[in-house]
């Protein structure tokens, strides 16, 4: 046979910065032009031939698929008009502001694999794909890049660059990072390792634009990058690229960008919007959100570099008086100058934020950060001065006091007047008036563990129930050397007991007191012990405990707090105060607060709305979410998300359709796109991502797609629009076309989007099509993160991986290979480098062993015929098997679990047929080798499309293995199943025993037993009699009740433990093979398996002499030690 000629592979370092990675020679039929980009030069160089071979193999193999429009699907329907069966598969756009990377790749898989899958099972599948343009990310790095060359000019010469400044810079950060350890070693803390170097910086450090293109895009195009069009005109098709040569599979005259570049799917997000109002979902008014006093809006998501999926937290800000100093003490002198001040007469207040405004009954003191730095900043809405750090003081400036009267803490939003700065020990002493407290004056003392980047950086202290703060003051009152050092007299501590205010069963009137003896609490060092306190004191308080004191004294907690809550604010004791629920920073580096905005927001959380999506989750046969914990974590987030900011003051995007001074923001314009697939090809088609009108397929006009249009297309019962340039066959099209591929089957993503994107995703279908249910999304499937070489990716670790460059590297089969065995679960993946490098070694040799095989050998030399041996009967039954587990694994998504059956279980069933085969002088099977290897290449089409394709080619099947059939598998015979396991484990088992053997020890026989013993006999019997034959199962309470039935039943007390064991291993053995595991006799001829696979035993253990013998053959004489250990179905290898 003529080998097949492949170009030869140049291996260069792949470049960052050029379109083009990869070029290919002319083919007979000309490609695409994106295709035409893609070939292999040159010479390899020694020892990359198996993958340049692969890489070779899938580029004429993608070629073909282009001119044969392979992925394009369209609706098929049956000879009576029946839809065919579809399968619709999706994927979040990423968003494009660079290249692909493998965290891309490895979840696409997901999405790849199984729409490969259902196309092999016969159905009509579709993936299509766009890419994402919408938000601040664009905006903010061609801003940026703007500033860079404005101020250093282009190209930049940045003051980095000389040796000089730059030394300079790196001494002041090596200043800053020692001056952090040493403020943390003054309070008691370890600070982290700081990096003084330039180059490992990130996020604190410089980061210049132009150096982050300058690794994607070549240096003269760098300017263009400062219009953000550009950005969608560059890296988008750069994407297209990418995909094809990983071998995606997507129908790509769907594709498209977001924005209003893009006029056409702009339209489509202007009515869906219109839809949500018309259906009271889009409310406007003030609402608190995180939000970017830098870039004046609300910051989503999307829109930041840190702290996705946090939200904004409620406190209760607690008014604490300042009091005229008493003690004569020196540091005291700015506090009373301000006390003295026309502001500060009208009250100076101390405003810890607290989540336990009820537990205020029980406050002792108030405690400051002795190094902490604070101010005293004027309040316009009350007249009054409150003493908090400067991070907070910039949240509240954001704040309103009262937002129906639409009057914020300061009159102008974002800005706030600081009065006096005081440090941390200046405040230490004060004697503060605390509303509900029952002393009549407390305290400022001293807590070395405050964070100055949570709340005010003022804590109110109430040891009753807060173990932090018992353990504090305890220790104050215990070390009067320790109080004396910050200035505080004992009559600041001493006369403060413990204040009881609630009540939990189990843990006293004290909760914090009881916990910390408990656990053997002493010092306020022993932090994971304070933790677990608080966590138990917190959880018990607020869901059992019961108040003691006030008003409200016998009322539950939970019941209690919203009420003294509202008491105390409306008594002026204390205001509302947000801030996020841990650190948000935004594309432009700004740390956000929480701001109180007028804002047009989705109404998530509204009663009905929240209910109608949450009965669709929970519904199975409606919605498959394949995991149970990705289930609860939906459950979780309906129960949370409420009200969500939609809309920016700039920004690329879409207007918002009846204010046009607000742009959607980019988790709203990204929920239904899914059903734009549907119909993109009419208005787009291929090579159109940003919507040209001229390249319009049907040659629709942007400003004919009007909501009447949509409506008719997306919602029933609506009428072909009256007066449309657009054809109404044409529209009848794109209506038939939506509703033959809606609902979508199922959408794959990576987990962190279930919080927002993907929840959003289920409001919005069910807002839009609230009268059709059976069009909202059918499953959503979720993975975790990928690690590389069970590390995080991460540049300064040189394992952060592009997509093209790991396909460069190890070939797209093999990239998809290692990306498929990474893992499954929630848990982060280990993408493993050695793995894609032992795919390539494992798919070039087997297809080399398959073409020898049927290509090359003399197929007179193998056998044909109906007339099968065992082994013959084994290798065809595990071929049916994995068939049928391989489909299985992949329709429940999980494909690690498909690849170990499909590849890894199909490679040790054909090695262990081929070993027995040449063992045994005999010739192998050709029918049942073919029948292996054109199931193989299918079952592993999904993963390892090219390879697939190429060997289907090369067997001279016809079609393409992209559209070829899965298998078809017989009914696997458990039975020869179970003999197959015995064969197998029974040469493993004399491997080893092999291995023990004493030297000069030539003799052998395998020992097989027909019965069992008569207490085997009866614990077999009792399983038999709890196994539960419809569920396939044992009870839950089974080594429970095995104990029980032992006691009673076994006579013999040292046997127990026998019965035990013995029972253990078979429960196993019915786990794997079923009922028939119990049998009390082995189902099927030990003696005659062994016989005719003798010589194959011989061979694989190497001896000389061997046969095969009954246990209780008198003429053997089998010692008893020996025979003891013999039993059905597990037979013994005596040497001798």
């Amino acid at each position: 046979k003529t080998p097949r000629a492949t170009p030869a592979i140049e291996l260069k370092p792949l470049p960052q910065n050029s379109k083009p990675i990869v070029t290919m020679a002319p083919a007979a039929t000309a490609p695409t032009p994106e295709m035409a980009t893609l070939s292999l030069q040159g010479n390899a160089p020694k020892g990359f031939a198996k993958r340049d071979a692969l890489c070779a193999a899938e580029l004429e193999v993608q070629a073909m698929w282009e001119r044969e429009k392979v992925f394009e699907s369209n609706p098929s329907y049956d000879s009576t008009g029946e839809k065919e069966e579809k399968f619709i598969v999706t994927f979040p756009y990423p968003y494009s502001n660079g290249h692909l990377h493998l965290g891309h790749a490895f979840s696409l898989t997901k999405a790849v694999f199984r729409a490969q899958f259902e196309r092999n099972r016969g159905k009509n599948s579709l993936f299509p794909f766009a890419f994402h343009c919408t938000g601040m990310p664009i905006q903010a790095a061609a801003n940026k890049l703007k500033s860079e060359m404005a101020l250093y000019g282009t190209p930049p010469k940045f003051p980095e660059e000389d040796p000089e400044i730059r030394a300079k810079m790196e001494a002041d950060i090596a200043a800053a990072a020692k001056a952090k350890a040493d403020k943390a070693a003054a309070t008691g803390n370890k600070a982290k390792g700081g990096k003084t170097k330039l180059v490992q910086k990130s996020g604190t450090g410089i980061v210049r634009q132009w150096n982050i293109l300058m690794k994607m895009v070549p240096e003269d195009e760098i300017p263009q990058f400062s219009d953000p069009t550009f950005w969608l005109k560059y890296f988008p098709p750069i994407g297209v690229e990418h995909m094809k040569r990983f071998g995606s599979g997507v129908d790509w005259r769907r594709a498209f960008i977001t924005t209003a570049v893009n006029g056409y799917y702009d339209a489509f997000i202007r009515w869906q919007f219109n839809v949500l109002r018309e259906k009271g979902k889009v409310l406007f008014g003030k609402r608190n959100n995180v939000f970017s006093i830098v870039d004046g809006q609300v910051c989503a998501d999307h829109d930041r570099s840190e702290g996705e999926g946090v939200g904004p937290q409620e406190y209760v800000l607690i008014k604490l008086k300042v009091l005229t100093p008493e003690h004569g003490q020196e540091r005291h002198g700015k506090m009373e100058k301000l006390l003295k001040s026309d502001e500060g007469k009208k009250g100076v207040y101390l405003v810890p934020a607290t989540l336990r405004p009820e537990t205020m009954y029980g406050q002792t003191n108030c405690f400051i950060l002795p190094t902490g730095e604070y101010g005293a900043y004027y309040i316009d809405a009350t007249d009054e001065v409150f003493i908090m750090s400067a991070r907070s003081a910039r949240g509240l400036a954001c704040q309103a006091y009262d937002a129906a009267n639409d009057v914020y803490f300061t009159k102008e939003f974002g800005k706030i007047t600081c009065l006096e700065t005081f440090t941390g020990d200046e405040l230490l002493g004060l004697p503060l008036k605390a509303p509900n407290s029952t002393y009549e004056k407390v305290y400022t003392l001293p807590l070395l563990s405050i964070s100055m980047g949570k709340g005010t950086g003022v804590v109110t202290s109430v040891p009753s129930d807060a173990p932090d703060d018992y353990v504090a003051l305890k220790a104050l009152q215990d070390k009067p050397d320790f109080a004396a050092k910050y200035g505080i007299t004992p009559d600041m501590v001493d006369p403060f007991e413990v204040v009881p205010i609630i009540s939990i069963e189990g843990y006293g009137n004290a909760s914090a007191v009881f916990m910390c003896e408990k656990l053997g609490i002493k010092s306020p060092n022993e932090k994971a012990k304070l933790t677990q306190a608080k966590d138990e004191t917190y959880l018990k308080g607020f869901t059992l405990g019961v108040m003691t004191v006030g008003p409200y004294s016998g009322k539950k907690v939970s019941e209690a707090k919203p009420i003294i809550k509202d008491e105390m604010i409306a008594a002026g004791q204390a205001h509302l105060y947000f801030e996020p629920e841990s650190k948000v920073v935004s594309r432009t580096n700004d740390e956000c607060v929480v701001a109180s905005t007028d804002q047009w927001y989705l109404a998530y959380g509204e009663e009905s709305w929240c209910s109608a999506v949450k009965k669709h989750v929970l519904d199975g046969d409606k919605f498959n979410a394949y995991d149970a914990t990705s289930l609860e974590k939906y459950g979780a987030t309906l129960d949370w998300l409420k009200e969500w900011a939609c809309t920016r003051q700039f920004g690329l995007g879409t207007f918002l359709p009846w204010d046009k001074q607000w742009v959607i923001e980019s988790l709203s314009d990204s929920t239904i796109y899914m059903a734009y697939y549907t119909v993109s090809h009419y208005l787009q088609g291929e090579n159109n991502l940003n919507g040209l009108e001229s390249m319009s397929p049907e040659n629709i006009k942007v400003n004919d797609l009007t909501d009447d249009v949509f409506n008719f297309i997306y919602r029933k019962e609506f009428p072909l629009p009256e007066g449309s340039a657009i054809p109404s066959e044409t529209l009848t099209k794109m209506r038939d076309e939506f509703r033959y591929w809606y609902p979508m089957d199922l959408r794959v993503s990576a987990k962190d989007l279930i919080p927002n994107h993907l929840t959003m995703a289920l409001y919005n279908h069910a807002a839009v099509w609230d009268d059709e249910p059976d069009l909202w999304p059918r499953g959503y499937y979720t993975n975790g993160h990928i690690m590389v070489d069970a590390e995080k990716m991460s540049k300064s670790k040189g394992n952060f991986l592009m997509m093209l460059e790991t396909v460069n590297n190890y070939s797209a089969d093999a990239t998809r290979f290692a990306c498929a065995d990474a893992g499954d679960t929630l848990d982060d993946a280990n993408f493993s480098r050695d793995t894609a490098n032992a795919a390539i070694i494992s798919l070039s040799n087997e297809a080399t062993w398959i073409k020898e095989i049927l290509l090359d050998t003399d197929i007179s030399t193998l056998r044909s015929g109906n007339e099968l041996n065992f082994m013959d009967k084994v290798f065809e039954n595990e071929t049916n098997r994995l068939v049928k587990a391989t489909e299985t694994c992949f329709e429940t998504m999980q494909f690690r679990e498909g690849l170990q059956k499909g590849w890894f279980e199909m490679m040790i069933a054909k090695n262990q047929y081929k070993s027995w085969c040449q063992d045994s002088g005999i010739a192998m099977h050709e029918g049942l080798v073919r029948k292996w290897a054109e199931s193989l290449i299918i079952l592993i089409c999904p993963i390892c499309p090219h390879w697939s394709e190429t060997m289907w080619k090369d067997l001279g099947k016809d079609g393409m293995a992209v559209k070829a059939l899965w298998p078809t598998a017989g009914v696997e015979d458990k039975l020869l199943t179970r003999q197959a396991k015995f064969l197998r484990d029974t040469v493993k088992n004399f491997r080893a025993s092999v291995g023990k053997a004493k030297k000069g020890w030539k003799m052998a026989t395998i020992l097989v037993a027909m019965d069992y013993p008569q207490w085997k006999i009866d614990a077999l019997l009792w399983m038999q009699s709890t196994y539960d034959k419809a569920s396939g199962s044992f009870p839950n309470t089974f080594m429970k009740d095995l104990k029980g039935w032992s006691a009673a039943n076994v006579s013999d007390k040292k046997k127990i433990k026998l019965v035990m064991q013995f029972v253990s291993f078979m429960k196993r053995e019915v786990d794997d093979v079923g009922e028939m595991g119990m049998d009390i006799k082995c189902p099927f001829d030990q003696l005659t398996i062994l016989n005719e696979s003798l010589a194959y035993i011989k061979s694989q253990l190497n001896l000389e002499e061997l046969s095969v013998g009954c246990v209780d053959d008198a003429e053997l004489a089998v010692p008893e030690r020996t025979a003891q250990n013999v039993s059905p179905g597990k037979p013994v290898l005596w040497i001798r």
